[in-house]
């Protein structure tokens, strides 16, 4: 979106700026006089007025709208309400009386992202950086290698403030000012639906329907999308709820139910799905999953984004699903992603948010027992855990940091947490949890292909979920026990009683295994050891073949390793033309 003042050189610029993306194949829709819009991916979003704002992306209306009770000087209060009357995946734009764009406000699901700046007497907000726009701009933007730093240890900075000083970033469930003096206003927080669900109370009928409810709410909205669409089923409970709440309404839109296999025993999900077809009368279609070498052509080529391409890694499973969904004519995939955190994994610390809520009365529920046999404790390590809590902040999730110098500072805590006081250690870990989540909406090969869905990342899912506590989320002492229960009459017996899922490991093991002559330079050679991000000594030990057999970290290699492109990729852009 470009916004302008009325300054020729403004105008000039704004011009030659819409005839370059309509050159490169964008939709442009011009707002008002002074502002123009630019859309393009495989399905170009629409726009919805609403009150003064412009709703740019997918909107919907809320099934059952709970409106927040707001104060009279309250200037955000149309704001809240809004939020509480739409859900989707939407970027909101302002505009003052001139014309010009005022304010932006972001979806509270962070689905698509957005940044702003100006530049030569323009005002800029996008979801990304094309080629086109940075070679015409040359914005005098650098990556700030502090950020980054932080970013790589702290998995919950990434979708705080972005790793490059010059661009605004707008934080999900924000309005954003434009004006320098103005500060960000956070109209939604997780933390009051936390606490609002903890003052309403729940049985665990009223927790299971509004679950239900939920998640039929936000796929049957994000099924509407596309006219054609498939559905991953890999096996395991979340994917298995999404599908079996895509067959209550949508069945007829699904052209394709798609399973990726292993080549392991423990990769191989087609018992479970089998069951899943067999209950719900689908026919999915098993394929064998992509697999292939690391190349440093892979990992520049998902580099090109805001933030590094940590959810682009699977390049050669993205590749593979884009050609077999492009083929048989989806428009869209969508996926359980999301569930292991939302749903709420059964952990001793929901004993410490049952004990914090009950005292000793936590000792009186019958999931007690059941929930210190599955975490493998005895009821007395639960309640002694839980006892040392006194209601600190609960602990944030950090990266195994055998990769990292001992140097590399934490990130600020983000701001869902900052309140994390009030909360169980559970609770905290959830919301935890949806932060991560947002970094699932990161692009992929897969989605500049197709538009990759997650229902179990939409908003009706994360507020009834984040309302809920945690010790119900777990109902029966069990790893997502409400859902379990909740979708019970929907999905055969073995996948609602399946202990564990499939584990891919091995496979990603032994790729990088296969890859350490492309790894071991990138990374030893590369910009993150220059800056001292990396401990290359560390390196050097880690990336070996004797060293990854018995103790990894594969996940932390990878995540390096993208880090590592995202810098070599942005320094070439924004050095371009210097």
């Amino acid at each position: 979106m470009v916004s302008r003042d009325r300054d020729p050189a403004a105008t000039a610029l704004s011009n030659h700026l819409r005839h370059l993306a309509r050159s490169n194949g964008l939709a442009v829709t011009e707002l008002n006089p002074c502002v123009w819009l630019a859309v393009g991916g495989p399905r170009a979003p629409s726009t919805l007025a609403v009150g003064p704002w412009t709703l740019i992306g997918d909107v919907f209306n809320r099934v059952s709208p709970d409106l927040p009770v707001t104060r009279d000087d309250d200037p955000h209060a149309y704001e809240r309400k809004l939020l509480a009357r739409f859900w989707g995946r939407f970027i909101g734009v302002r505009c003052s009386g001139a014309g010009a764009v005022s304010h932006l406000l972001r979806d509270p699901s962070g689905a698509l992202p957005c940044i702003a700046w100006t530049q030569h007497g323009l005002t800029l907000a996008a979801s990304g950086m094309p080629d086109w726009l940075m070679q015409s701009l040359r914005p005098p933007w650098q990556i700030n290698f502090h950020r980054l730093a932080a970013a790589l240890r702290d998995p919950l900075s990434a979708p705080g403030d972005l790793p490059l000083d010059g661009p605004l970033e707008v934080y999900p469930g924000t309005v954003q000012p434009l004006s320098p003096e103005s500060p960000a206003v956070e109209i939604w927080r997780p933390v009051e639906l936390a606490l609002g669900g903890r003052r309403r109370g729940f049985d665990s009928e009223a927790a299971a329907a509004l679950l239900r409810s939920a998640v039929d709410e936000t796929v049957h909205g994000l099924a509407s999308i596309a006219p054609s669409l498939a559905a991953e089923v890999s096996g395991g409970l979340d994917s298995s709820i999404v599908a079996s709440s895509l067959v209550q309404r949508d069945r007829d839109r699904v052209k394709l139910w798609l399973n990726a296999q292993g080549p392991t025993p423990e990769s191989d999900e087609r018992f479970w799905v089998t069951a899943l077809a067999d209950r719900l009368g689908i026919s999915p279609h098993s394929v064998p999953l992509a697999d292939g070498l690391i190349t440093e052509a892979a990992l520049e080529r998902i580099s090109g984004d805001l933030r590094p391409g940590t959810n682009a890694l699977d390049v050669h499973h993205d590749l593979d699903w884009a050609r077999r969904l492009t083929e048989a004519d989806c428009g869209a995939v969508m996926t359980g992603k999301g569930g292991d955190s939302v749903l709420v994994p059964a952990t001793p610390d929901v004993f410490t948010d049952l004990w914090l809520a009950k005292g000793f009365r936590a000792l009186l529920s019958p999931d007690v027992p059941r929930l210190a046999a599955a975490t493998e404790v005895s009821v007395w390590t639960l309640v002694r855990s839980a006892r040392r809590h006194h209601l600190a902040p609960g602990p944030i999730p950090r990266r195994d940091p055998a990769l990292l110098a001992a140097a590399n500072p934490d990130g600020p805590t983000h701001p869902w947490l900052a309140d994390r006081a009030a909360l169980g250690p559970a609770k905290t870990l959830q919301i935890a949890g949806v932060i991560d989540n947002m970094t699932r909406h990161a692009p992929s090969l897969q989605s500049e292909a197709v538009e990759v869905l997650h229902p179990l990342c939409s908003l009706p899912v994360i507020e009834a979920c984040l309302a809920i506590p945690a010790p119900l989320m777990t109902l029966g002492g069990r790893d997502r026990g409400l859902a379990r229960h909740a979708f019970a009459d929907r999905l055969p017996d073995v996948i609602t009683q399946r202990p564990s899922k499939g584990d891919l490991t091995w496979i990603y093991g032994r790729r990088i295994l296969k890859s350490l002559n492309v790894l071991r330079p990138w990374l030893l050679d590369g910009r993150l050891a220059a800056e001292g991000i990396l401990d290359r000594a560390a390196v050097d030990a880690r990336l070996t073949r004797e060293s990854l057999t018995w103790r990894g970290p594969y996940a932390e290699i990878m995540i390096a390793a993208a880090f590592e492109g995202w810098v070599r990729v942005w320094e070439r852009r924004l050095s371009a033309g210097d």
